[in-house]
């Protein structure tokens, strides 16, 4: 089998293609633009695994070329800052939806299979749980960046009717935990890093005592690799979440290992002020078990940022 990987050296690309072993694939294509110079997602790759690197732009690029004799793709390029994509709209659009749509139609010329991470952010409900089987008032997604994503859904799944596209939507939670190229700017992961720099906690004001879905990376990566191994490409929509959980409860978490960390409340761009649980019982009906951890995944970003507390805390 051959797999491509868009956005490979991101947050969650970046710790997929390190947890790659000999004999998975028979090739792997990575293909990264590079713009956010994330080079250091391709040191000590595992030996033995068959990777290929290509700099190309998804927007940009003639995509039928890479995706000739390619049996899967996992399409992880995307702009997804939320909150950032207010600023920036037509951007994330242009890469979110349009890149998508290419990257799709590139696929079904082949005959690839499609593996789309959309999120969970596209839900915005005053039901206490939603699940994927909701009804379309469920979703009202409030930023930029998660309206590009149910945008780029419901092209999929036109395309999996009309043009043959075999697909599969995953709508993940939150990322959390550590990766070479990890990112900053979502809620754990920020607060972990404001917290060892010294910083305050921004917190959205409303925001303490909302539930949110939330995913450990590790179990995207391992998700990601039971939909490719057991060929689950049934154009259906899955949520993939290891935890709902409030603000209040991850602040307690890193507090166990950040004693003095303090709180600073701040508005925030979206709308959506609403407190409700993601089920993914669904996935987990297919026989997968969400084995991640918040404790862990807190206490892992904590320990390699530790250094960076010490320091400043010398430097003053």
């Amino acid at each position: 089998m051959k797999l491509l990987i868009t956005g490979a050296l991101g947050h969650i690309g970046s710790r997929l293609i390190h947890s790659l072993r000999p004999g998975d694939f028979e090739e792997v294509c990575l293909v990264d633009d590079l713009s956010s110079q994330r080079y250091c997602s391709l040191f000590n790759l595992p030996p033995g695994v068959p990777v290929r690197f290509v700099q190309a732009d998804v927007c940009a690029t003639d995509l039928r070329p890479l995706t000739a004799g390619i049996d899967v793709v996992i399409h992880l390029a995307a702009i997804t800052d939320a909150a950032g994509s207010f600023s920036n709209a037509e951007e994330v659009e242009r890469v979110n939806f349009a890149g998508t749509q290419r990257v799709a139609e590139a696929c079904a010329a082949s005959g690839c299979r499609l593996l789309f991470p959309s999120t969970t952010s596209v839900y915005g409900t005053t039901a206490s749980v939603v699940d994927e089987a909701g009804p379309e008032t469920d979703l009202k997604p409030q930023s930029p960046y998660a309206a590009s994503k149910l945008r780029a859904e419901v092209l999929l799944q036109a395309m999996g009717r009309e043009a043959g596209l075999r697909h599969t939507i995953c709508r993940l939670g939150t990322i959390f935990g550590t990766s070479p190229g990890m990112r900053f700017h979502t809620a754990i992961n920020k607060f972990a890093w404001q917290a060892c720099t010294g910083q305050p906690l921004t917190v959205w004001r409303s925001a303490m005592q909302q539930m949110r879905p939330y995913l450990d990376v590790r179990d995207a990566v391992r998700a990601f690799s039971f939909i490719v191994q057991t060929n689950r490409f049934d154009r259906e929509t899955y949520n993939l979440v290891t935890v709902n959980t409030t603000v209040s409860e991850i602040v307690a978490e890193i507090r166990g290992h950040i004693p003095d960390l303090s709180v600073e409340y701040v508005d925030s761009p979206i709308m959506n002020q609403l407190s409700y649980e993601v089920s993914a019982e669904k996935f987990r009906r297919l026989g997968f078990e969400f084995s991640g951890n918040l404790r862990e995944g807190i206490e892992q970003t904590v320990s390699w940022l530790r250094n960076v507390r010490t320091a400043r805390l010398r430097a003053n």
